[in-house]
């Protein structure tokens, strides 16, 4: 580093330094582990003590300094060295004891829970690798050697209390073009821009024709009655009609028409009705007050039918505040806060408003009712379809499994009738957990099976009381004679009635369309691409059993959509916050790599997992471990942590990487899928813009 640099450097170590140490000036093992934020006590203990050169029991600002000098600018035998005394206790090299501890340590530091015997698996693995000599203990040449077969270790060796330490970047960035003013987005955003564009038209063209045609009523009256006009198209286009969009999505329409933004073009109608709706308000009561028109006051104006304004008994003013009032609390209730904080019931009552917001507006306006008339019509014979299909077929839930991380896997009887596709969701109602709620979820099952998959996971009210409903509580004792008896009668008693409403399509109906599609599911966002995977399997095995003889060079009678499939190459990326959140699909996820082994010489499919509570590999507290498992799953041919053959990574991705070797493959022209949270969304959705690849995101 340069002077300034280090200058720089040693006032920020030594601003932190006091803040940690406090009035003492000194640093004792309890404020250490503090500052460490370590889980495991045993290497914020090795630290200390290496860090505590002269044994004081307390960490001045020249100790501290010290160490951090060699790990933050010392080369990687520095590091390397600081690591083998970590690992090494007292005898100038580790044995098999002293390397389980460490193991052991970085199992709980990283959040990983695992059997005794595969902990000592994974000690003998490391063990033996690392003894080059066969002595019965690694040296620090060894563990050296050891480390340079793991070439992404060194990228960059450091401890959390280093990273902790180092002063914020404080270099210049170069000035970078705004996102959305970049050739990309626009190329990847084409449809929805033009879209945009024509609405924004659309409503400017209604706006000022209603302005010209009551030019004679005043600037504030021309205003209202230009929003007013607005208002009619918006609140008729806001309409959601599920059914139709589904229908859409198997037509041309799709290449042209942004129909997998509904979501979003429904919210921005939504935000623009507001918009529309404040301002007309405001333009007709600061109209009334210019004018004084009548006599009557604001407030008589506002709240009665005194003044006679309206078609319908001279309601206009009173319906108008009504429609205000719903409108915006609508829209709050709508917000992100209100549905992603548990509280998802609000969302969906508050939601339910939008009836009476119809009929009050036909009172209100004398001209909504021909906006209407066709789109309502529609809408309600979508209602009444959806009511009578969900109450055909006496669908019932079969079998409930409650899974790690409070998720409720729902395995309901499938009606004949009921066709879907992969990755379609639905509306479903349990009238014995809310007798009136629907609560739309992905089907998480191929459509090739006889059942009906859903995963539920718990977040909101509803969520909550499904999965306490069929909770078995744990101080219930069955006698293991009875069990089978007893496990009978309570699937008995538990085979509740269900209704359906669907299924409505979502973007991954396009990705038998790819020819290069790559599935990114985040936590429980893995539900549409489970019910596609298996899909996918399904269709592979129903074309080797119609075409045994077929090779991979191709067969001129094959299908297209068989062609298409064929050619198709999936990369699926799965994302967990933990362990446990991998028992949700893992035998899905063994049984597509044995068939892919034992029937495809080639591997369309590859996998993918991350786990981010582990530590990365580049972290002291989680090399030896990350060794281990790396070595132990070539030895077994499976992964440690998921009982997979694809190994599970640590940490995050690092998106740029792998969009980077997604395009260096070549493989076609790439098209991404995403479920999950919406922050994550933009990070992958801005690489697909950079690398021109196709961005589908999952919005219900």
């Amino acid at each position: 580093m340069s002077v300034d640099e280090d200058s720089r450097w040693l006032e920020w170590v030594t601003k932190q330094f006091e803040t940690i140490a406090g009035d003492d000036k000194e640093i004792d093992i309890d404020e250490f582990k503090t500052a460490l934020k370590v889980k495991e006590s045993f290497f914020a203990e090795r630290f200390f003590a290496l860090f505590d050169s002269d044994g004081s029991g307390s960490i001045s600002l020249d100790e501290l300094l010290k160490a951090l000098n060699l790990l933050i600018h010392g080369d990687e035998t520095d590091k390397l060295r600081f690591l083998f005394q970590v690992y090494d206790v007292d005898s100038g090299s580790i044995d098999p004891d002293e390397l389980r501890t460490v193991l052991k340590s970085c199992l709980q530091e990283s959040a990983i829970s695992l059997p005794e015997e595969k902990l000592d698996d994974l000690t003998l693995v490391l063990f033996e690798s690392a003894d080059k000599d066969s002595s019965g203990s690694i040296t620090f040449e060894e563990l050296k050697a050891e480390l340079e077969n793991f070439p992404e270790v060194m990228e960059n060796l450091t401890i959390s209390a280093a990273n902790w330490l180092k002063p914020p970047d404080q270099e210049q960035k170069k000035p970078q073009t705004p996102r959305y003013l970049t050739r990309a987005y626009w190329q990847n955003n084409s449809r929805k821009l033009l879209f945009l564009c024509g609405y924004v038209l659309l409503n400017l063209m209604l706006f000022v024709a209603a302005m010209l045609y009551h030019r004679k009523g005043g600037g504030w009256f021309m205003l209202a009655k230009g929003c007013g006009q607005c208002l009619n198209f918006n609140c008729t286009f806001v309409l959601m009609l599920r059914r139709c969009l589904t229908w859409l999505r198997a037509t041309w329409v799709v290449r042209i028409l942004p129909l997998d933004q509904n979501i979003l073009l429904h919210q921005i109608v939504g935000y623009a009705i507001l918009f529309f709706t404040l301002v007309h308000t405001a333009a007709h009561v600061i109209n009334f007050r210019k004018s004084q028109s009548g006599g009557f006051s604001l407030w008589e104006y506002l709240l009665t039918t005194r003044p006679g304004i309206g078609w319908v008994k001279g309601t206009a003013s009173l319906t108008g505040v009504i429609l205000q009032l719903l409108i915006c609390l609508m829209v709050f209730c709508s917000s992100t806060f209100v549905r992603r904080s548990g509280h998802f019931e609000v969302f969906y009552w508050t939601h339910l408003s939008y009836i009476w917001v119809w009929i009050l507006l036909i009172i209100h306006c004398a001209n909504f009712w021909k906006w209407f008339v066709v789109p309502g019509f529609i809408f309600l014979l979508e209602k009444i379809v959806g009511i009578a299909v969900s109450r055909i077929g006496g669908l019932y839930i079969v079998e409930v499994n409650l899974l790690p991380s409070k998720v409720t896997h729902l395995v309901i009887r499938r009606p004949q009738f009921f066709q879907f596709k992969p990755g379609d969701y639905i509306y479903i109602n349990i009238p014995v957990i809310a007798k009136y709620e629907w609560h739309p979820f992905t089907i998480s099952s191929a459509p090739e099976q006889p059942t009906m998959w859903l995963h539920v996971r718990s977040m909101g009210q509803w969520t909550n009381r499904l999965y306490e409903y069929f909770r078995q509580p744990e101080s219930q004792a069955v006698c293991p004679k009875r069990l089978a008896t007893s496990l009978r009668k309570r699937r008995q008693e538990k085979r509740q009635q269900c209704y359906v409403d669907g299924p409505y399509g979502t973007p991954t109906r396009q990705i038998f369309a790819s020819e290069h599609a790559v599935l990114i599911g985040a936590g429980i966002g893995i539900t549409p691409f489970a019910s596609i995977l298996q899909s996918i399997m399904y269709r592979y095995r129903m074309r080797k059993h119609t075409y045994p003889n077929c090779s991979s060079t191709g067969c001129e009678n094959v299908k297209d959509s068989d062609m298409r499939l064929r050619k198709l190459q999936v990369d699926f990326i799965w994302i967990n916050r933990d362990q446990k959140s991998f028992e949700w699909f893992v035998s899905l996820l063994t049984k597509l790599e044995m068939e892919q082994a034992d029937g495809e010489p080639e591997q369309f499919l590859e996998m993918h997992m991350y786990m981010t509570s582990a530590l990365s590999k580049n972290d002291m507290k989680a090399i030896g471990l990350q060794m281990a498992l790396d070595l132990l799953a070539k030895k077994e041919e499976k992964d440690s942590i998921t009982g997979l053959r694809t190994r599970t990574q640590p940490g995050r991705p690092k998106w740029e990487k792998v969009f980077q070797k997604l395009s260096e493959e070549n493989k076609g022209k790439v098209h991404v899928f995403y479920c999950g949270a919406p922050a994550l969304a933009k990070v992958i959705k801005a690489q697909c813009e950079h690398f021109g690849f196709n961005f589908y995101k999952e919005n219900f």
